[in-house]
């Protein structure tokens, strides 16, 4: 699948199914791929996902969670967004905290997991190496966060954007899907709060385990994001 090409009419479903078939991005396709084939240890039981990870969520979310790149034992393993991996622990337990998630873990792609008027996506659909997609693969990666954004619109109201390199790729994005987004582009900033037209959008410090083993990213701190952005998208 090309993410150039335009979508036909219809639904999230129907470009999830696009993006899982994309293999626009060589390095990255070698890469996820390798990393289904050899495995870690832990989980040698495991049949990889291995394909570009689509986001998760309802479609007439109210707010949109913006992260970086799938992990490679994360969700390129279980083919769900922060699924898998200490990151996602994080995130779905401050989550379950502040009642978006109908649970606090994220194990596997059919744990019974539901998220309450909120969908999950990234810029980068695809594991890269070390975590570090380049440039050029975020840019080829954009056309399917325009696509879902475009999607999204007649419901979304609030999005959190987590981490500097995901404020990056997400503010050209939110601009070519249609929104009007100040210039020069507000800097990322923990806490920060955007105003675009019809949609607040908010910076967040990514749930890394940099982030949240040295403390710069505290349960608490990422709670306060969640529950200002979800005041703003009208799900409190």
């Amino acid at each position: 699948m090309d993410p150039h090409e335009p979508l036909d009419p219809g639904s999230l479903p129907a470009l999830d199914r696009r993006i899982a078939g994309c293999r626009a991005c060589p390095r990255l396709v070698e890469w996820r791929e390798e990393v289904a084939r050899t495995k870690r240890a832990a989980f040698a039981d495991w049949t990889y996902w291995g394909r570009p990870v689509p986001g998760f969520g309802p479609a007439d979310a109210r707010l949109l969670i913006v992260g970086l790149a799938p992990a490679a034992h994360g969700g390129n393993r279980t083919g769900r967004m922060f699924t898998g991996d200490r990151s996602g622990d994080v995130l779905y337990q401050a989550l379950y905290d502040v009642g978006l998630a109908s649970q606090p873990t994220s194990v596997s792609a059919d744990d019974g997991l539901a998220l309450h008027g909120v969908r999950i996506t990234s810029p980068v659909h695809c594991a890269p190496p070390a975590n570090k997609p380049t440039p050029r693969e975020r840019d080829t990666c954009r056309p399917w966060l325009v696509q879902e954004l475009r999607l999204l619109r007649p419901t979304v109201r609030a999005a959190v954007v987590l981490g500097a390199f995901g404020w990056q790729a997400a503010l050209p994005a939110f601009a070519e899907a249609g929104w009007a987004v100040p210039r020069p582009r507000p800097a990322f900033a923990h806490g920060a709060r955007v105003p675009l037209d019809g949609l607040d959008l908010f910076g967040c410090f990514h749930v890394s385990q940099r982030n949240t083993f040295t403390g710069r990213l505290t349960p608490e701190m990422l709670r306060e994001v969640l529950r200002t952005a979800a005041t703003a998208a009208g799900l409190n």
